[in-house]
């Protein structure tokens, strides 16, 4: 179990932008998009919220989905672009 603190929310990418669900990302050069950012009240994020204190999952075709706890600290992870269904 994680026993650290519940991270800030929003999360940037390293470029400043705010991750975002629906982002297209890149990751370790694979296109893939943010499935979710974890929010601390909702009852659907919080196993990710208790065990890794948030974050946000990637779903990245080589990879399949990827949870990121870090993911402003991730140098693999890229903002390409918003998508029409970001929120």
């Amino acid at each position: 179990m994680w026993h650290g603190k519940i991270r800030p929310v929003p999360f940037h990418y390293q470029s400043g932008e705010e991750i975002l669900a629906g982002d297209r990302i890149r990751y370790a050069g694979a296109a893939g998009i943010v499935e979710f950012v974890t929010d601390p009240v909702s009852p659907d994020h919080t196993w990710y919220v208790e065990q890794y204190g948030g974050g946000c999952m990637l779903q990245v075709a080589p990879f399949g989905s990827l949870f990121l706890n870090a993911p402003q600290e991730d140098e693999d992870l890229e903002f390409v672009g918003r998508s029409e269904s970001s929120h």
